[in-house]
């Protein structure tokens, strides 16, 4: 897998359409946590270096290599562990573009002690999984190998640390296996092809200056990928894979020692390189000018302008510099609170945009400004976000502002030190990662918790402000326009680029900091107490019903300190509304959200929920409508007012709402004028299997004129007038007896006619027989394909054991045919997919992308393996392999609050037996070979829809 510094996966977006994350800042960002708590000494002075996490055992074995390890039980019987090669692309001559990556690969197709594919078969066989668990990266500076294993078999913990070993220096290089998996890199890189790489392969030179990274992506090129030499890949390996680049990181529920003597046994053996080869640290140089990039394509929907301001990099190493790193941190956030408020007006002046330092690549951050243009205005997009960096420039941020940001920031933090005993193994692994490849230090979040109490209340409004100078400079700039091609005519010139940035806050005034007193609630609710209680004690489930019919269903856990799920749910959704209602309905919930709540706007919302650990989102769906949201416990009040208010108190905002359509008008009619290849195909896949219903056409511009904003506040106001026919799910670290009367006041104080609903069955379903749809677009000498099966099921718990155990079955046996046989592709899929209403049905999907001379010879495979199944069932050892995986998925999923709120609300929601998950045993122990060949017989019957991307006809 190939990996990108993230704020250059955000360049490389092609499709950027109306929200945009924000990149990591390269600011104070939450920290991963401690086992312990450990008395806080009185804080050094900040020209001290930062400490080290004291939990973490850090070595050097006399060969050079560096190791990482720490006892951590979240999750319990776990390890995560890490090989971590300071060498990735940048590495490589001219002939050998895309090994460092290629290597990757190898490691996966045989070793010293696995041959061939037996590395994966035996991971696979203790329950891990081939790519969601095992997996690998390679980017420019570092290659990093991925193992999570359980650590409750001595044998399989043992076998992954020489797999470690194996990966370290005793890859085989087979020339057979390398050229085998020739085909899977190509295809990979076939994947990569499209809009955003041929834009980027023009840009890229000249927004990294000709560097070292500007000629070595990764992937690498097709002409030394179809004709290197084993023994050039040999000698990358050689050159690369040695101790002193190296790191072994283990962090998981072990006995340190023991693990230390392992790695020390298995890596110590490894011989130190008595001449090493450089290790050559590339810069990316600095410019004086101005560089301007203008890319157009015929697949790019959007323009999209970038000005990005590169600079140093800032290696955090004293206290001083971990300060400065909080102030980064509040800058982002107040200038990003900015940037969103311009998506509130009636005329947003983009479809979306942000302003934020971070990161950026080699020696460099990057102080990077984006927006994506509404209706091509490169102008006004941009200088909208530029004059928000200019506000702070000429006027600063506001001291509500920065008192905002600051609790904001000591609340998340504050998080994770009350998590800190409950943080995840992988969490710390990559802390430990990038020490290792960046020198990042890693602190305990004990230190830094006691560091932000003290010294954020003396960061000063004047600081924070200063830090825009810092960031905003005439030199070592570079600004990227990408456009639609057909808009090429139409697109400033660079000379007007320049101006618009230049001339960039003429005529501003000040932010003005507007927030409102008021309380959410304006009168309280009247409570209705719990009627009827009913214990599932094997699962730990509280059952309450209210007075007003609502039911509450209550799991409380331990598994973290500060965290509540919850979620709602009701029959009825848009099923209810008849065509004409149908776009009012669907965005009824959207719409309303936007308004805010009771007396608060959205913005005015946003700004008093500042600081608190809550979020609460209404929605209504086909069939249903409902709540979804989390809280931390202190704040668990304040999440049940929001819910009511948003129940009882909607609010209308038509400036909003005529923002919001604005931009999705804008946006829609970008994807008609200029259709991708992935969109066209994906409208033809929910268009297909829809059978052509009017609720299955891809949204229109048009469509946006059918929506009534007051029609859709009633729809909203419908769907959530009945309380008592909705079910309420609360999840977490939640006692009892304290949400017992909250839930009475606020969700026993909910309106409730007595009238339960139910939803209306559409008659939607995929349409029966044969059919074989091609779609012809896109330039670019790749296909898509799908098979969808579908049909009618027997709804129970068999079911769904059998259909997922088909699909983890064919998908083992696709990629041994697809990609390990036949090179033919770098990944495939088949999922299964099931659902009781409106009535029962299934849908198994088979996916994968590969060369279009390839397409008809790979779907025959397909189904010979289909066939084979049918004819023989599955083999036994894949069938083991589904039943490790499953239970050892499950070992996890039992302690993860999230699971838990999901399973709960469907197994009401179906009306099935709340503990059918403790059965799971004997469920999979009627998965046999017999079993999964009547499944086969059963599931991949005689509705199948071919559906298939290829690249336009040459005329």
């Amino acid at each position: 897998m190939v990996r990108f510094p993230l704020c250059l996966s955000l360049l490389f977006s092609a499709t950027l359409v109306l929200a945009q994350s924000t990149p990591n800042a390269k600011s104070a960002a939450t920290k991963p946590t401690p086992r312990s708590v450990k008395p806080q000494a009185a804080l050094p002075n900040l020209n001290s270096p930062i400490p080290l996490d004291p939990d973490v055992k850090v070595g050097k074995l006399p060969n050079g290599l560096t190791y990482y390890i720490r006892k951590n039980a979240e999750p319990k019987n776990r390890a995560e562990l890490r090989l971590v090669i300071r060498a990735g692309s940048v590495l490589e001559n001219d002939n050998q573009q895309g090994l460092a990556h290629f290597m990757e690969h190898m490691e996966f197709n045989g070793t010293k002690n696995f041959p061939k594919n037996e590395l994966v078969n035996f991971l696979q066989s203790a329950g891990v999984r081939f790519g969601a668990d095992l997996n690998a990266y390679t980017g420019f500076d570092e290659t990093v190998y991925q193992l999570p294993v359980p650590t409750d078999s001595a044998r399989v913990f043992s076998q992954a640390f020489q797999i470690l070993e194996d990966w370290a220096h005793n890859a085989t290089i087979d020339p057979t296996e390398v050229d085998k998996e020739r085909g899977v890199i190509l295809e990979e890189r076939r994947l990569g092809r499209g809009a955003g790489q041929r834009m980027r392969d023009n840009y890229f030179p000249v927004l990294l200056n000709n560097s070292q990274y500007a000629r070595r992506l990764p992937i690498g090129t097709e002409q030394v990928l179809t004709t290197f030499k084993p023994e050039v890949l040999r000698q990358f390996y050689k050159d690369w894979y040695r101790p002193d680049l190296m790191a072994v990181i283990a962090v998981g529920d072990f006995d340190m020692k023991q693990v230390e003597g392992i790695i020390r046994e298995k890596f110590g053996r490894i011989p130190a390189v008595k001449m090493p080869k450089p290790r050559t640290e590339y810069d990316i140089p600095a410019h004086k000018d101005t560089k301007v990039v203008i890319v157009t394509d015929p697949e790019q929907p959007n323009t999209v302008v970038q000005v990005i301001y590169k600079r140093p990099e800032i290696k955090e190493k004293t206290l001083n510099d971990l300060r400065e790193s909080i102030k980064r941190g509040l800058f982002n956030t107040m200038l990003g609170n900015r940037i969103q408020e311009l998506t509130q007006r009636a005329d947003p002046p983009f479809l979306g945009g942000y302003s934020n330092y971070s990161d950026f690549l080699g020696n460099l951050d990057a102080f990077t400004s984006i927006a994506v243009a509404k209706e091509g205005n490169v102008e006004r997009a941009i200088r909208a976000v530029l004059d928000e960096n200019a506000r702070v420039k000429q006027f600063g941020f506001t001291p509500t502002e920065l008192a905002r940001a600051k609790q904001e920031f000591m609340t998340n933090v504050e998080q994770a030190y009350s998590e800190r005993d409950k943080t995840r193994s992988v969490n710390y692994v990559n802390e430990y990662v990038q020490n290792f490849t960046d020198k990042e230090p890693y602190t305990s979040i004990d230190f830094y918790y006691a560091f932000l109490k003290k010294e954020q209340d003396g960061i000063k409004l004047a600081e924070v402000n200063a830090l825009v100078d810092q960031f905003i400079h005439n030199d070592n700039r570079a600004v990227i326009v990408m456009a639609p091609e057909k808009d090429k005519a139409k697109l400033p010139t660079v000379e007007q680029i320049i101006s618009y940035v230049d001339d960039a806050g003429k005529g501003l005034t000040a932010y003005e900091d507007k927030t409102l007193d008021s309380p959410l609630l304006a009168t309280q609710p009247t409570a209705s107490p719990v009627v009827n209680e009913k214990q599932i004690k094997d699962i730990g489930v509280t059952e309450w019903t209210l007075k007003n019919g609502v039911r509450v269903v209550v799991k409380p856990t331990n598994f973290k300190n500060d965290q509540i799920l919850f979620s709602a749910s009701s029959f009825g959704g848009t099923s209810l509304y008849d065509l004409n209602d149908f776009q009012s309905a669907r965005f009824s919930s959207t719409l309303t959200a936007m308004g805010g709540t009771g007396a608060y706007n959205q913005i005015q919302l946003g700004k008093f929920l500042s600081g608190k650990q809550v979020s609460v989102f209404p929605y209504v769906g086909e069939l249903s409508e409902g709540i979804n949201g989390s809280a931390a416990p202190k704040d668990l009040e304040t999440a049940l007012q929001l819910l009511y208010s948003y129940f009882t108190q909607p609010r209308k905002d038509p400036d909003v709402v005529k923002g919001f359509l604005s931009n999705q008008r804008s946006a829609l009619q970008n994807r008609i004028n200029t259709p991708t290849p992935q969109g066209v195909f994906q409208d033809t896949v929910t268009v297909t299997l829809g059978n052509n219903n009017p609720r299955r056409q891809p949204l229109k511009p048009d469509d946006l004129d059918k929506i009534d904003l007051d029609r859709a506040l009633k729809i909203y106001q419908e769907r959530f007038a009945n309380a008592g026919d909705f079910t309420f799910y609360f999840v977490g670290n939640v006692k009892e007896d304290q949400l017992k009367p909250l839930a009475e006041k606020y969700l026993g104080g909910l309106p409730a006619t007595g009238k339960p609903e139910k939803f209306t069955d559409l008659g939607i379903r995929a349409p029966k027989g044969q059919i074989s749809k091609t779609v012809y677009k896109g330039v670019d000498p790749k296909a898509s394909v799908q098979l969808i099966y579908t049909g009618d099921v027997t709804w129970s718990p068999e079911t769904a054991t059998q259909l997922d155990a088909l699909a983890e079955v064919l998908e083992i046996k696709l990629i041994e045919k697809l990609r390990e046989e036949e090179s033919g592709v770098y990944g495939v899929g088949a999922s299964a997919a099931y659902a009781k209403y409106p009535v029962p049905r299934y849908t198994f999907r088979i996916n994968f992308g590969c060369a279009p001379e390839n397409v008809d010879k790979l779907v025959a495979k397909t189904q010979e393996l289909i066939n084979d199944l049918k004819q023989k069932g599955a083999l036994p050892a894949d069938i083991a392999k589904f039943k490790a995986e499953t239970r050892r998925e499950t070992e996890v999923q039992l302690k993860d609050n999230q699971f838990w709120l999901g399973y709960l609300q469907n197994q009401y929601y179906n009306g099935d037996a709340p503990d059918e998950v403790l059965h799971e045993s004997e469920q999979l122990d009627k998965v046999t070979v017999d079993s999964t060949k009547a499944a086969a017989n059963q599931y991949f019957g005689p509705n199948l829809i071919r559906l298939v991307l290829m690249p336009e006809k040459k005329q």
